[in-house]
């Protein structure tokens, strides 16, 4: 790594996955439209992807499945799922997708305690 990237471990963690995701689902067959599609007081979308006229709007989770959460996806929340509809009414407008289906992802991503990616599963929400 660079000695001026300023990025936390866990920073640097979860981009590798969104990188990862973003790979995965580029061969898969999907357009990339945005990466962290910010919206100021309302929230982020990880990634948003495009595929035969259907819009995927993918959250990405990464971690040792430690603690409370039995897996990643779990930590998709009541909560964190309306901040992303709300992200997405925002998106819909900015890139005028009204007329399309819209998918919601977790991208559950797990890898070993070095960081070396191991799976990358698509849950809907």
């Amino acid at each position: 790594m660079n000695k001026d990237d300023k990025r936390t471990i866990r920073r640097k963690t979860g981009d590798l996955a969104e990188e990862t995701v973003i790979r995965f689902m580029s061969k898969e067959g999907y357009r990339l439209i945005c990466r962290n599609f910010e919206i100021h007081n309302v929230g982020e979308l990880d990634c948003v992807f495009e595929k035969n006229g259907e819009i995927y709007v993918v959250e990405v989770r990464s971690r040792h499945n430690k603690g409370y959460y039995p897996s990643s996806a779990e930590t998709v929340d009541y909560r964190k799922r309306m901040k992303i509809e709300r992200t997405t009414q925002y998106l819909i407008s900015r890139y005028r997708l009204f007329d399309r289906n819209i998918i919601f992802l977790v991208a559950q991503v797990t890898h070993d305690t070095s960081g070396m990616i191991k799976n990358i599963e698509l849950i809907p929400f």
